[in-house]
């Protein structure tokens, strides 16, 4: 079975989401939506090297890997190919448990290894003459992308 889904993209998602409507914050690296089994929860997919993979061919939005919501009462099971619900079966609870396993060892590698790569830190500038923000200026290193995640999800409460 398909269904059909649009996207809009947005700075901040909306505090009311539309169902059938992928909501992509690029700041925010994430894309959020209710539930396509109509259940009326929030689905959020992070983008990143480590959870999903946004494509966007200049008309229509897909979604990699899979959306599981398997903590979710309805259990739903979906692809996003190209603005379309591919609805898949539902996966028995050793195959959730060990592509949760799976996706944490990879999120460990991954992290583990960014921390051995040089870091750029911008250069002290003089306040008078920089439009940049206070913590760039300070050489500070800016929040990660759960951060603002969590900022954001706490500024919509």
């Amino acid at each position: 079975m398909k269904t059909a889904v649009t996207h809009q993209f947005v700075q901040v998602v909306p505090d009311k989401l539309q169902e059938g409507v992928l909501y992509v914050s690029m700041e925010y690296a994430t894309v959020i939506h209710k539930c396509m089994c109509g259940c009326g929860k929030e689905v959020a997919t992070p983008i990143s090297p480590t959870d999903w993979c946004l494509t966007f061919d200049g008309d229509s939005i897909s979604l990699d890997p899979s959306v599981g919501n398997w903590s979710f009462p309805c259990r739903s099971h979906y692809w996003i190919r190209n603005n379309q619900v591919l609805w898949w079966d539902d996966m028995p609870q050793s195959l959730i448990d060990a592509g949760r396993a799976r996706d944490k060892r990879a999120k460990t590698a991954y992290y583990a290894n960014r921390s051995e790569l040089p870091v750029k830190i911008a250069p002290v500038l003089d306040k008078s003459e920089s439009q940049w923000p206070e913590d760039v200026i300070r050489g500070e290193p800016r929040d990660g992308l759960l951060s603002r995640l969590a900022a954001w999800y706490a500024r919509r409460k």
